[in-house]
This record gives C-alpha cells, structure tokens and sequence, in this order.
C-alpha cells in the first residue's frame, strides 16, 4: 500500500515546464548560425545572416510596412482554415453515416485525395481570379481531405457497444448524433487541426507565388528575384510564428472543449 501511494503521488507531480530548454535549443541554434555565418564557414550570401534578419523584420514591424501584406496572408489563412474544417465534417459526417453514398463516392474521393492538390493553383486562378479566394479555395481543398478523414474514421470507430447501449436507452438518431457521434468526432478533428493550420498557410502561400500583389508569399518571392536570402528567411520567420500562433489557438480550443476526455487537463509543453 505504501509503494502504490508512493507512485500514484509521483504521477500527481506537475510536468517540468519545458520553454527553457526550447529557448535554450533556439539560443544555441541561432547562436551557431551566426558562429558560421560571421566566419565564413557558411556563406552568407546563401545562408543569410541572423542579425540582418532580425533587422528586416523589426523594420518591417516599426515602419508597419508587413501589416497590410500579413492581413492578407491571415485572412486568407482564417478562411481557408475555417471552410475547409466546416467542409470536411460535415462531408465527413453524412459519409460515415451514409454507408451508400459512401460506397458511391469513395473512388472519387480516393482519387482526388491522390492528386496532388498544389496543381489546382492555376486552374483556381483562372476560375476565381487574382484575388483572395482563389488562395481560399486552394488552402480549402489541402485542409478540407484532413478533417473529412479524421472525421469519417472518427465516426465510424465508435464503439458498437456504446450504439447499443444508447439505442437501449431510447435515444434516437438526433440523440446519437448529439452524444455519440459528434462527440466521437470531434476528439478526431481536433487531432488534425493542427495539421491543417500548416496546410491553410501552404494553400495560401502557393496562391501568392502564382499571382498576387499583396501578402508575405509576395514579399518572399519578390525577394527570391533579387536574390535577397535575409528577406526571404525573414517572412519565413513571420509565417512560422503566426502559424505558431495559430496551433496555440487550436490547442487553447481543444482543452476547453474536450475536457471531458481523460488527460485532457494534462499539461501540453
């Protein structure tokens, strides 16, 4: 009895919080990069330098020149996030409990799923434009097939035993879709949220480099035509951080709303 309380105390111990140790990876990282850089190891002219582009991005930051081009690449970001995770389980949903349409379209989907979807850029532009919903639309259809498969292995992965039980209990199929399958569901789509931020960045990203006038995508790939590495690794920096921002957001989201399921309370590093 001692020793079984002795490990249940040790497993109420609070994790050790990690963000000294990535601060003190990152430190070393950057650290290293202008150790080599600032001799020549690495040169330079490829490689950039850290110092510069930590200029580029507090000039950009203090004249406000990145707010406009950032606003675009974060709108079209939200949306094509937003869409694509609405798409994908409702689409998702219908499929898992709809055995023939999902039988009717599942070569369909398999195929589309195959294609690589960065391909639809040119045909988006054609369609809808210059503008932001073609980036929109390109960024739904790299997020929508992530959520949908969550979902539809989700929904279809629930207990048979829990359906009976439910069914014994009286609740009808509104009711199973309420407390069974949505909930089911929803511990699926979040495991796949954070996936689908990186793929909203692409879609609207790739949308950029194709035609575009505004956004970060265009900042890098005017950058890449005079060969200016620091300012191409300094719009990377920003998207990774607003991406990181964005995963923080979905991971703030998913412990509110999925408490009830066990561990998940436990703090993430």
């Amino acid at each position: 009895m001692r020793e079984s309380g002795s490990s249940i105390g040790a497993r109420a111990q609070p994790k050790r919080a990690m963000w000294p140790w990535h601060l003190l990876l990152l430190s070393a990282v950057l650290g290293a990069w202008y150790a080599l850089t600032r001799s020549g190891l690495l040169p330079s002219f490829f490689f950039g330098e850290p110092l510069v582009v930590a200029q580029r991005i507090a000039g950009w930051f203090i004249t406000g020149k990145i707010f406009p081009h950032l606003g675009v690449t974060l709108l079209e970001t939200v949306l094509a996030f937003a869409i694509g995770t609405a798409l994908g389980l409702a689409v998702g949903l219908w499929l898992a409990l709809s055995p023939f349409a999902s039988r009717l379209l599942n070569p369909y989907i398999t195929a589309i799923n195959s294609m690589p979807r960065v391909i639809l850029a040119p045909i988006f532009a054609v369609w809808f434009g210059l503008g932001i919903a073609s980036k929109v639309m390109l960024g739904v259809t790299l997020v929508f097939f992530i959520v949908f498969f969550s979902v539809y292995n989700g929904v279809r992965e629930v207990s048979p035993v829990v359906l009976s039980n439910a069914r014994m209990l009286g609740a009808g199929r509104r009711q199973l879709l309420r407390h069974v399958y949505l909930p089911s569901a929803t511990a699926w789509v979040f495991s796949s949220l954070h996936a689908s931020v990186g793929m909203a960045f692409v879609g609207a990203i790739v949308g950029e480099y194709l035609g575009s006038s505004r956004g970060v995508g265009y900042l890098i790939l005017q950058a890449e035509g005079v060969f200016d590495i620091d300012t191409v690794l300094a719009g990377i920096a920003v998207l990774t951080a607003c991406a990181l921002i964005l995963d923080r957001v979905v991971s703030i989201a998913e412990r509110r709303l999925l408490r009830w399921r066990p561990g998940s309370s436990a703090e993430h590093y």
